[in-house]
């Protein structure tokens, strides 16, 4: 199976947080999950951690390579640009990834986080969504000492309702 891209600064094990998750999943296909996940203004309908999506530079509504956006998620303002993305294509996982940030540069509050999501389809009619984040600075360190783990459980919440919608 195929894995994340990381850039250097955002290397698991070389950050002060890290989480995954993972499903696999019978009868969806890339096709299915990709326009839920492309589609920021589409989150908050199966995600109710995720509101008030928007994109700079005249972007959007879709994600691409180097688009600004911004959105909120469980009530923080995250600033955010895509580096890395490639469409489905038959044979080849799906991938997107953004920088996400909040706070000012140097500042105690600084959080940089790189969200990265690979889905795959897999033999069987079945799809691989997985989706990490590494994440720097003191939030960073904080949240990584919480029990239990909030972004394990709102990223999981995430692919739970990317996984419902799509199957309606």
């Amino acid at each position: 199976m195929n894995a994340i891209n990381w850039p250097e600064g955002f290397v698991p094990g070389f950050t002060d947080n890290y989480c995954s998750n993972e499903v696999i999943v019978a009868g969806l296909t890339t096709a299915d999950i990709w326009p839920l996940l492309n589609s920021p203004a589409l989150w908050p309908s199966y995600y109710q951690n995720s509101a008030n999506a928007r994109f700079y530079d005249n972007k959007g509504p879709e994600l691409e390579q180097g688009a600004r956006f911004y959105f909120e998620t469980f009530g923080f303002p995250v600033e955010a640009q895509v580096t890395e993305y490639v469409a489905p294509v038959a044979g080849e996982p799906a991938r997107v990834s953004w920088h996400g940030w909040a706070g000012e540069p140097g500042s105690d509050d600084r959080l940089d986080v790189l969200h990265a999501w690979l889905i795959e389809d897999l033999s069987g009619h079945r799809v691989r969504i997985l989706t990490q984040e590494t994440q720097n600075g003191k939030p960073a360190v904080e949240l990584a000492k919480a029990q239990p783990n909030p972004m394990i459980n709102g990223h999981q919440d995430w692919m739970n309702g990317l996984i419902a919608a799509a199957k309606s």
